[in-house]
């Protein structure tokens, strides 16, 4: 879990800051993905696109590097993957249960 307390206050936030970051990210490549399949950019936009993303990842990397945060944003993801896994979970069982509601009324 996030370490916000004392000495790891800078560490712990500037972390979190990155993390949400690298969702972002995975976010936009997703979207990228999605435009370039459907035909909708032509060559000079992948090209500008794909560099964009690659400066952004170069960019994060950097961050992670020079403030040696590298593990601790890893901790963070599996935090985050971990709460929207639950959240997922629990929003398949909440609408299994309305499922089975319904076929019960």
């Amino acid at each position: 879990m996030l370490d916000l307390e004392g000495d790891n206050l800078r560490q712990g936030l500037l972390a979190l800051v990155v993390a949400l970051l690298e969702v972002v990210k995975e976010a936009l490549v997703h979207a990228a993905i999605g435009r370039v399949e459907g035909g909708r950019l032509s060559d000079a936009e992948i090209e500008r696109l794909g560099d964009a993303l690659a400066e952004l990842e170069d960019a994060v990397d950097q961050i992670k590097a020079e403030h040696g945060v590298a593990d601790a944003v890893r901790n963070v993801r599996d935090d985050l993957d971990g709460l929207v896994g639950d959240l997922i979970h629990g929003m398949a069982g909440e609408q299994r249960r309305v499922e089975i509601e319904r076929a019960h009324a």
